[in-house]
């Protein structure tokens, strides 16, 4: 049986409910399910003061599970990178971990590539994902068997269906990428992959699309989109309409983006902060495939 840990990296957790229901789930699932001594703990909105996230994070590492899946996301990850050993994560790669998780985790994830490399994956979140009271939905039943494909090393490709005017387009390069203002958070700074040639992923929660126009403006003019084969946009959910939009919304952002990069930029991945999401294998070498309306990623 394959084990699972459970960690707390970043953001408090609430409370224990949905961290125990997702427990519940997991080792139904067949996974031999431990939690982190770290899990629980609380200071000021953090998991435990950034020593003991780091402590958490490194034993993680040392322990080297099947599976690391993060709890949550949230803000903390950006507080540890100047101290995190990523020869240590790497080598939990090597021996077979794989690190799951989106949102804050993207700052780990993309830390990785940019010190040690490795692959891990974009995915779910236990509490977010796993946690979920029936009173809330649930679990989203292809967010899960993505996981388990994914997990079980079967998961090989992906499709989804994206807007008109791509048909033919095939690229390949690395996979990378995650939630936009984590990744603009690390431009410029040691942390952050310099990556050319490469299949770069984006999305965002609670950000209104001038704010998602602004980030992609700066990794535009960066240099980092016009770097790469393709950007796959996923969900930018959760935002609220403003008596000055006007008329300006997500479409008008995307298409002013696309008139100042060369690059392709297709819309529709299914990953995010919605229910249903697929998982992604930061890191590793995909091919992108696009006939008429249907996108095939593989790897």
């Amino acid at each position: 049986m394959t084990t699972l840990t459970l960690y707390t990296p970043s953001g408090v957790l609430a409370n224990a409910v949905a961290l125990k229901r997702a427990g519940r789930r997991l080792a139904a699932l067949g996974y031999t399910v431990s939690e982190d001594a770290a899990a629980r703990l609380k200071h000021q909105r953090f998991a435990g003061d950034d020593d003991t996230r780091l402590a958490a994070l490194h034993r993680v590492a040392a322990q080297a599970p099947g599976i690391a899946l993060a709890t949550r996301g949230g803000y903390g990850l950006t507080r540890l990178l100047d101290r995190v050993d990523w020869k240590l994560i790497a080598r939990s790669v090597e021996q077979g971990t794989r690190w799951v998780g989106y949102s804050d985790v993207t700052s780990l994830q993309l830390g990785l590539l940019a010190h040690a490399q490795g692959i891990t994956w974009a995915g779910p979140l236990a509490c977010d994902d796993f946690g979920r009271s029936e009173e809330e939905g649930g679990v989203d039943d292809v967010t899960q068997a993505c996981f388990v494909e994914a997990m079980s090393g079967e998961l090989e490709a992906l499709g989804f269906r994206t807007e008109a005017g791509f048909d033919g387009l095939g690229v390949s390069g690395k996979l990378w990428g995650g939630n936009l203002c984590m990744l603009s958070s690390m431009l410029g700074t040691k942390h952050f992959p310099r990556i050319k040639g490469g299949v770069l992923f984006l999305e965002d929660v609670n950000e209104h699309p001038y704010r998602i126009e602004r980030s992609l403006l700066q990794l535009h003019q960066a240099g980092v989109l016009d770097a790469q084969k393709a950007v796959l946009l996923g969900a930018f959910s959760d935002w609220r309409k403003s008596p000055l939009d006007r008329g300006y919304t997500l479409k008008s952002c995307i298409a002013h983006i696309r008139s100042v990069t060369k690059t392709p930029l297709l819309t529709g991945l299914p990953f995010g902060h919605v229910r249903t999401k697929v998982c992604l294998p930061v890191g590793a070498k995909v091919q992108l495939v696009v006939q008429g309306r249907d996108a095939l990623l593989g790897w």
